[in-house]
């Protein structure tokens, strides 16, 4: 059996819950202490298709601007920055500063090191206050924060999904402006939510894997009306 090895440390912030980054062979696992994994290297396809879904909606716009909440082991930000042309930039915003560390120098690798990308740039602090900072700033914002809309990590994110934070994310969005949302569930109710808040939503169901095996995931593709 290959050991797992304990890389380091985190707390996430206005919690008492810890991170802990492990290496077991080439896989790199990210869990929270007491429970499974948060995310691993080797199960990304959902991330991917998170921002390959979002993408679709922004072909042909010049200099398009991307929001990224969540930078995780970064394949949601490297498949950003794959979907868009030289003169886009795509920020993402990291509540926990350890994870941007681990990311540029132990775990950058499975996913193609985005943060060395000259269009990427880093928030180290909460999405939901950069979203409240940049009336419309972005033509997209990919949400992949704690489980989707329903927070088990950070009460905190909780707003993000309500309708409130629902209606400061379409206000940080330019006309036409896509959002997109990662979900480990399906959830009719927050279906219903963003349409309330002004976009037209499709709803997807995605495999882990990027071979296309492992659990389901959900990702919500809205457009602001």
């Amino acid at each position: 059996m290959v050991p797992r090895v304990l890389l380091g440390t985190a707390v996430i912030p206005d919690t008492d819950k810890e991170l802990r980054l492990y290496r077991s062979g080439d896989v790199f696992s990210i869990k929270i202490l007491g429970r499974g994994d948060l995310m691993n290297s080797r199960m990304h396809g959902s991330e991917k298709a998170l921002a390959e879904l979002a993408g679709e909606r922004l072909q042909g716009r010049a200099r398009p601007r991307l929001l990224v909440g969540g930078l995780g082991m970064g394949f949601t930000l490297a498949a950003a920055l794959q979907t868009v042309g030289p003169d886009a930039e795509v920020v993402v915003a990291e509540l926990v500063p350890e994870v941007v560390s681990w990311n540029r120098t132990l775990i950058g690798e499975p996913a193609g090191h985005p943060l060395r990308d000259p269009r990427s740039r880093v928030y180290v602090g909460d999405v939901g206050n950069l979203i409240r900072q940049e009336p419309a700033g972005f033509d997209a914002i990919l949400m992949d924060v704690d489980n989707g809309p329903e927070a088990l990590v950070r009460r905190e994110n909780d707003w993000l999904y309500g309708a409130a934070g629902l209606q400061a994310t379409r206000n940080a969005l330019r006309p036409s402006g896509v959002l997109a949302i990662w979900s480990v569930s399906a959830d009719r109710s927050f279906s219903r939510r963003l349409q309330q808040a002004g976009f037209d939503t499709t709803e997807h169901v995605v495999r882990a894997h990027r071979a296309g095996k492992g659990p389901r995931h959900h990702i919500w593709i809205g457009v602001a009306r």
